[in-house]
């Protein structure tokens, strides 16, 4: 049967979009390999930006109403705060393996011998008492005897090292562009406010305002307690006089983030506090150490959550999600997600849509960046 000129037309239209359809979809993807390798840089510096800029727009105010010079301002102290410790310890660390080598090939490094505490170095105790006392012995021949282990754990050493540089880098770059939206802070909620409209069908959605805000709360409930317990068992372990105090403090700052108890790194320091100390010292250390460990559990629940009308569990379950499904970046990822789909769930079961709330006295994100 012939088609009619009605069909021929209806098929030529649906032909013409799907050929549309096909050409915008190639167009998406190919500009979204495009921007691929940058995503992760540009998503973190999205994400310290909003989480500065209450900061940003106090300074600015405090400068006379001068938003570059602010951003610049935040850009400096935060690339500073970032490069001059990884310097300092990346240069100590050249610096020191450069002088054992040396020492090593003059045959003048010597291995002092170990405490007969160190025997009571809870699981690991026994072995490393062994292995240091072979070294101190005849550190040549432990070089032999352990030349594989110790080429992998040097190996192992050296990938590390390159990771954190490599994340050094990456974090620099975000903070750059970090400091290019604090500086385009209007036109960067203006863009995502519009965006928001447009997808949600609502003039003003509290979308855009509700991420801000979420982002606010995972910074102060988990980065914010990180750095408190983080700070606070390193000023413990300096009062005690624990060798590399800032690198467990960093290593308790990394596990809090990750969401980890610091007790997994405070455990082997109470351990070696023993082995040099006893009595009351190392008792109140060990206290001290546990109310460290657990003080997350009475700080994020003040913290995490606070000005959102998402419940605080919800925040809490994004952010812990978030981490293990995409790492650090997950925790702010994922608490944001979750709350914007807590608030649209509630919105649908409710009937009352995303409009009720544009009346808050909280304005949205493209009013708030305004106000620059």
């Amino acid at each position: 049967m012939t088609p009619s000129p009605v069909d021929r037309q209806i098929e030529n239209q649906v032909i013409e979009a799907l050929i549309k359809f096909g050409l915008i979809l190639v167009l998406l993807i190919w500009c979204f390999q495009i921007v691929r390798p940058f995503f992760i840089p540009v998503l973190w510096g999205a994400i310290l930006a909003v989480a500065l800029y209450p900061l940003h727009l106090g300074l600015s105010a405090r400068l006379g109403g001068k938003p570059k010079w602010s951003a610049t301002l935040i850009t400096l102290v935060a690339l500073a705060i970032l490069l001059v410790p990884t310097y300092i310890v990346a240069s100590a660390m050249i610096s020191g393996a450069t002088d054992v080598a040396q020492q090593v090939e003059a045959e003048a490094f010597v291995v002092p011998p170990p405490n007969k505490q160190v025997q009571e170095w809870p699981v690991i105790g026994e072995r490393a008492y062994e292995a240091w006392q072979q070294a101190s012995a005849n550190l040549e021949r432990f070089l032999t005897t352990h030349a594989e282990s110790l080429k992998q754990h040097l190996t192992s050493v050296l990938q590390t090292f390159g990771g954190v540089l490599s994340t050094v880098a990456m974090f620099t770059f975000s903070i750059l562009i970090s400091g290019v939206f604090l500086a385009t802070g209007p036109a960067c909620g203006k863009g995502v406010q519009l965006l928001m409209d447009r997808l949600t069908g609502h003039q003003g959605s509290p979308l855009p305002t509700l991420a801000a805000k979420t982002v606010r709360s995972v910074a102060q409930g988990v980065l914010g307690v990180a750095f408190i317990q983080a700070m606070a068992a390193g000023i413990g372990m300096a009062l005690m006089g624990v060798p590399f105090t800032g690198l467990w403090t960093l290593l308790i700052l990394i596990l809090a983030i990750a969401q980890l108890p610091p007790i997994l790194v405070l455990a082997p320091v109470i351990a070696y506090v023993f082995s040099v100390s006893s009595g009351m010292p190392a008792i109140l250390f060990t206290v001290w150490s546990i109310l460290v460990s657990a003080s997350d559990g009475l700080l994020k629940p003040l913290l995490l959550g606070k000005g959102l009308k998402v419940p605080t569990l919800v925040i809490l379950l994004g952010a812990i999600g978030g981490m293990m499904l995409s790492g650090i970046i997950g925790l702010f990822v994922g608490a944001v997600v979750l709350a914007l789909g807590y608030t649209l769930l509630e919105a649908w079961l409710t009937g009352e849509g995303l409009q009720a709330e544009s009346d808050e006295s909280t304005p949205p994100a493209s009013q708030e960046s305004a106000n620059d």
